[in-house]
């Protein structure tokens, strides 16, 4: 068990710590209800003061050239990744994410976006266009860097959403203030100060903590150029609300209820570890999780029993150990809602549970059962009108929806205001395209589930998103173009000339 305790946090500006005015609030270990840390809010003169030091640090951090803040942030990554296992430890105790985990995943992943947007700038990535017009007339065009950007991190994946923000705004030649989730903040401080060592100027990542009230303060402020949210579709849009009211640039990662479609000819047991992964991992708590599992009818059953078979090898326990794989929910307020997902398919969808239901997990140790854990959990014979289909739980529950025909599926899969995420399982590839190509989704896989590569550019359509991260088309959420139509003629075409 990692029994452990942090030091507390206050505001990061100027390069170092800084002591912050605001309200204290704690941090709790989700896997047994234990304080981690306290946790000191930014009042509005604190972020005033964080968005100062950004906005000193812009021109000059602006004017850098890419390759030189390049090297900086490779130097960032080779520290991310000399010291993952003990971020990851911090990200564990905070988050309840097992340590199998957190070792492999989420400081691995970030640093991964923190070298590729290092390698795009320093190669030419920023660059801009040259347009030839005529003999005597040109255009050229730069990619200019915004300013202070805002930056509002999620609590699932607190160290790698804050990579994902952090890299591109920074490598674009942009400043940051970023609010870390009160949920999972721990990660912030150790950001910074590796940011720090690393080379990065004072007042080019910033620090602020606190709850909504903090990141609204943030977001809506004069001096932020551009905002980028990871959270709730009703947060979201209150915040890009703001944002366009203000005329603020956006990048917004918001909710999913993600469809996988199991197609006739798929390979069974693929398809369940594929379900599985997409409704498991991280105890269900990802955006992109595909909750809404369409199997054909004739395959419903067998599906079902391989999945069955297969629900043994979630274990539940101490999440240090290596054998781990399955933690607790992030909070009590986050266990009772999932709780009250689960309880109503049961009492009033009156799906029929297949597995798991109102109860932890069996076997665990007796110092984890303060901990929000909760089983996982399968419900079957859905229907589309069921309160668990059509909203979003982020929890462990995964729910199987029989269908009769591909198009049927396609047009059920579709019947959402969200379009996060979307898969196709099958062995029929030529029909794997076809069928995904049908999906309205911004990001899709076929005959895998969740992985999320540095290269890959990702976002949300409908009401999941505006704007990608990641990939070549992430650079563009940081920048500005500027063209500039240069004439070499001598002369000036002008119609007030004498006649």
């Amino acid at each position: 068990m990692l029994d452990m305790t942090f030091d507390a946090r206050h505001v990061y500006y100027d390069g170092k710590v800084q002591q912050s005015h605001g309200d204290v609030f704690r941090t709790i270990d989700p896997s047994t209800g234990n304080t981690l840390a306290d946790i000191h809010s930014a009042n509005p003169t604190d972020v005033d003061v964080a968005i100062f030091s950004a906005s000193k640090a812009f021109p000059s951090w602006s004017s850098t050239p890419p390759m030189a803040r390049s090297r900086i942030l490779l130097k960032a990554v080779s520290l991310l990744r000399e010291r993952n296992d003990e971020i990851a430890k911090l990200e564990t105790s905070d988050t309840g994410k097992p340590f199998s985990e957190t070792s492999t995943v989420d400081v691995v992943i970030g640093a991964d976006v923190v070298e590729y947007f290092a390698g795009l700038v320093a190669g030419g990535g920023l660059n801009g266009e040259t347009i030839q017009l005529r003999e005597d007339a040109w255009v050229y065009t730069k990619k200019e860097p915004l300013g202070v950007c805002a930056g509002i991190g999620a609590w699932n994946y607190p160290i790698q959403i804050a990579l994902w923000k952090s890299a591109p705004c920074l490598a674009a030649g942009n400043t940051m203030v970023y609010k870390p989730s009160e949920v999972t903040p721990l990660h912030a401080q150790v950001l910074a100060e590796i940011y720090t060592e690393a080379g990065l100027p004072p007042g080019v990542f910033n620090i602020v903590y606190g709850a909504g009230d903090v990141g609204a303060y943030l977001t809506s402020h004069p001096g932020i150029a551009k905002v980028s949210f990871t959270g709730q579709v009703a947060t979201g849009k209150k915040v890009a609300g703001s944002a366009a009211g203000n005329m603020k640039y956006v990048t917004m990662e918001l909710g999913g209820k993600s469809p996988l479609i199991v197609l006739p000819d798929a390979d069974i047991e693929n398809a369940v570890d594929g379900a599985m992964m997409a409704n498991f991992f991280s105890t269900g708590q990802i955006c992109t999780n595909g909750t809404r599992v369409l199997v054909p009818e004739p395959m419903k059953s067998a599906f079902e029993q391989k999945l069955l078979e297969k629900m043994q090898y979630i274990r539940a326990g101490n999440l240090s150990n290596a054998e781990t794989n399955f933690g607790p929910l992030v909070s009590r307020m986050h266990y009772e809602k999932v709780m009250s997902y689960i309880s109503h398919g049961i009492k009033v969808d009156k799906a029929t549970l297949l597995y798991g239901g109102l109860e932890k997990p069996e076997g665990l140790p007796e110092d984890l059962t303060n901990g929000y854990w909760v089983r996982p959990t399968i419900f079957t014979d859905c229907t589309d009108s069921m309160k668990i289909i059509k909203e979003e739980i982020f929890g462990p529950v995964l729910n199987i929806l029989a269908y009769k025909n591909i198009e049927e599926a396609v047009e059920r899969a579709n019947n959402t205001e969200l379009g996060l995420a979307a898969g196709v399982f099958g062995r029929d590839l030529n029909m794997a395209h076809k069928v995904v190509s049908r999906l309205e989704a911004g990001i899709t896989w076929i005959n895998t589930w969740g992985e999320s590569p540095a290269e890959m550019s990702v976002g949300g359509w409908k009401q999941s998103g505006v704007g990608v991260e990641n990939g070549r088309r992430g650079i563009e959420a940081w920048v500005r173009n500027k063209s500039t139509l240069v004439d070499m003629s001598g002369t000036i075409q002008t119609v007030f000339a004498k006649l």
